[in-house]
């Protein structure tokens, strides 16, 4: 795959990654859409809620199985048969979704469009290298693609809510026909040409290919199970074990299909580590606050989406001076920054009640927007920039799915916070209900003449709801401090991780480069 940004006028060159961006971004979006009408689509197929749960782990499944293959499929399709393929086999997807007739068919036409989907997101990444060279564009194209790999599941609840309730819940796959389509076209018109290499067939170890979907769907598994039956269950564990033996076997192949030894690179292994903190965190966030607002605060899903859409404005005003300052601090101190600041904003909504709505989490969301661009852009930057083109594709693929690894491991984790410790504090708020009625009245947010004593049943049933939401906001509140600790892990990887040539301010990399010095990476 020898394809270079040399080889197509600007303006094309930008046409075919825009496309590439767009399907990346309904591939994203998709899974946030369907969250908010899964209870109705359940109703409506006459599916059991236990069942409709698959409806989206079977997305995230196949997807997390493609993105490490999307360096393999480069190799053998290149770059603009496997978008335009991948994309368009999307589109065909949504539309079997939209017009399924039960869980089984609408179970394969998911799975279909997340592997398809997981295809669309590393080609993003390693478009961002294909087709632009070290300098402005190239931080520009990773800004863009990183802004929309963030604002798709922020915008995804309001987008999902507004077409539920004007429309039918077909319409929340039927979206993606047109865009899907024009960008199906655009990208095969003007993405870089390149042959077939079937001849990687011929050798390709496809028995590592089996070991590592079965590694990533049992870790996955085990994963969604954690929460609700104990992290310790046999059967949790069963499914970790699959997943640690499959890994390690897969590891041990003479030559396994994905390029897992590119890892030896450091900039490369310490910008996953980075990318694996970025999803635990970020994934994480985009998660509770949906939680927090429609189980505290009760709000549907288009409230939601206006709520959340902070932070995505905040990273898109922040994101053209975060391109001008990558050009002249080193990737590691923009970094440190960024994870330090969203670790702030992280913290800032630890004391969330139940009184908490907009105007309280207006804060905490603009300092995570702005930190965002600089979580994202740098360890992009010196994970990849150094990366040989005919790897780069392998290379994103790895980087891409440590963050989705770490998104799901840290929605597993908040998960069993909130599952875990809001009955508890329920139980809490009672006792203090009998010990200090101010504090538990302040708490509820309710006058102190309003609250029943614990033996009053009929008054107990009816500030339940009240009680329920003060114990989840409670326990939200836990989640989002085990977050920002979590986030702070970043700093002492990016001490380990030292000097690496690729992190150098853009201009001091451009220079170092043409004067052919070198860095052991």
């Amino acid at each position: 795959m020898n394809v270079n940004h040399f080889q197509i006028p600007l303006i094309p060159r930008w046409l075919g990654f825009v496309a590439c961006c767009i399907g990346m971004f309904m591939a994203i979006l998709d899974i946030q859409v369907v969250v908010t009408a899964l209870p109705v689509i359940e109703k409506a197929l006459n599916i059991g809620a236990e069942q409709m749960s698959w409806v989206q782990t079977s997305y995230l499944i196949a997807e997390s199985i493609a993105i490490p293959m999307t360096g393999l499929l480069m190799r053998v399709f290149s770059m603009r048969r496997l978008f335009a393929g991948s994309l368009l086999m999307f589109t065909f997807a949504s539309v079997g979704c939209a017009f399924s007739f039960g869980f089984a068919d609408l179970l394969s036409w998911r799975v279909l469009q997340g592997f398809s989907g997981g295809v669309l997101i590393p080609l993003v990444f390693s478009g961002i290298f294909l087709l632009f060279p070290k300098g402005i564009q190239q931080s520009i194209a990773t800004t863009t693609g990183g802004f929309l790999a963030v604002l798709a599941p922020t915008v995804g609840p309001m987008a999902g809510g507004w077409l539920t309730e004007h429309y039918t819940w077909h319409w929340l796959f039927l979206i993606n026909v047109v865009p899907g389509i024009i960008a199906v076209v655009v990208g095969y018109l003007t993405l870089p040409r390149g042959e077939l290499g079937l001849k990687f067939m011929k050798t390709l170890d496809w028995f590592s290919l089996v070991l590592m979907a079965v590694a990533l769907t049992a870790l996955l598994i085990g994963l969604k199970d954690a929460p609700t039956n104990g992290w310790l269950s046999i059967y949790v564990l069963g499914w970790f074990a699959l997943s640690v033996v499959s890994s390690v076997w897969m590891w041990k192949r003479p030559h396994p299909a994905i390029m897992f030894h590119l890892l030896e690179d450091r900039a490369l292994a310490y910008g996953c580590a980075l990318s694996f903190v970025l999803g635990l965190c970020l994934f994480s966030s985009v998660f509770l606050m949906p939680v927090f607002l429609a189980f505290v605060r009760g709000h549907g899903p288009l409230e939601i989406g206006l709520v959340t859409l902070v932070t995505g404005i905040a990273q898109l005003i922040s994101a053209p001076i975060i391109i001008q300052i990558d050009r002249h601090v080193d990737a590691r101190l923009l970094s440190a920054l960024g994870f330090g600041m969203f670790a702030v904003g992280l913290f800032m909504s630890t004391n969330q009640n139940v009184a908490t709505d907009y105007d309280a989490m207006f804060w905490p969301q603009v300092v995570r927007g702005v930190a965002i661009s600089m979580c994202i852009l740098p360890p992009i930057r010196f994970a990849l920039a150094l990366v040989p083109l005919d790897k780069i594709g392998d290379a994103s693929g790895i980087f891409n799915v440590a963050r989705n690894i770490g998104g799901a491991i840290g929605i597993a984790l908040v998960d069993t916070v909130i599952f875990s410790r809001a009955p508890e504090h329920v139980d809490a708020i009672k006792e203090l209900m009998q010990t200090s009625p101010d504090a538990a009245a302040k708490i509820l947010g309710m006058p102190v003449a309003d609250l029943p004593t614990i033996d009053d049943f009929a008054g107990m049933l009816g500030i339940s709801d009240s009680l329920q939401a003060a114990g989840i906001a409670w326990a939200i509140n836990e989640a989002w401090m085990l977050l920002g600790g979590m986030c702070l892990l970043a700093f002492p990887i990016l001490f380990w991780m030292g000097h690496v040539q690729s992190a150098l301010p853009l201009s001091k990399l451009a220079q170092s480069l043409r004067d052919g010095q070198s860095s052991a990476l």
